[in-house]
């Protein structure tokens, strides 16, 4: 069983390694445990802990987590795992970034979130965002959201990084 101590992270360490800790520790937690709110709950919390032992501007991301298909059939989000600031509870696809990425299926990398067209503004400190859809039989079941509160928060390392972490969930939870 993986031990609470998953979520700490060393000092000095790269990005890439951070994000290789999130994915090995999330397996872990995903052995034998299939429950998605479980397994969301725990990812949320080791993505921001990573993020937080980062340099800037990593460590200044100010909400990181998952938004999920309110039911089989419906093409609107509701809140799920999260940590940071009380959050937008639902979302319909095509409406802000999430919105986008769920309508699109593709990951959305916005340096100012002020230049997105129809952004909703959850967090008034967000600056930037990144959301990565995570898609089960070519159908979106939710999303995984991190805004930062400064510009130009997010890369194409994290890109690559969360779109793993979105095939690993993906997989490893059983979606109602």
């Amino acid at each position: 069983m993986v031990h609470a101590d998953a979520s700490n992270f060393a000092a000095n360490i790269t990005k890439e390694e951070a994000y290789q800790q999130v994915l090995d520790q999330a397996e872990g937690l995903f052995y034998e445990q299939r429950n998605w709110v479980c397994n969301l709950s725990n990812c949320a919390a080791l993505l921001w802990h990573a993020f937080k032992s980062l340099p800037g501007p990593s460590n200044q991301v100010n909400w990181a987590g998952f938004y999920t298909l309110n039911h089989p059939s419906s093409t609107e989000l509701i809140l799920g795992p999260f940590q940071g600031k009380v959050a937008c509870q639902t979302i319909a696809f095509g409406r802000g970034v999430c919105g986008a990425a769920a309508s699109t299926k593709t990951t959305q990398l916005v340096p100012d979130v002020d230049a997105f067209p129809g952004h909703i503004a959850c967090d008034g400190d967000s600056k930037s965002e990144i959301v990565v859809p995570i898609v089960v039989d070519d159908k979106v079941v939710a999303i995984i959201d991190v805004d930062c509160a400064e510009l130009n928060g997010f890369d194409e390392v994290d890109q690559v990084w969360l779109e793993k972490l979105a095939g690993l969930v993906g997989r490893s939870c059983d979606w109602p």
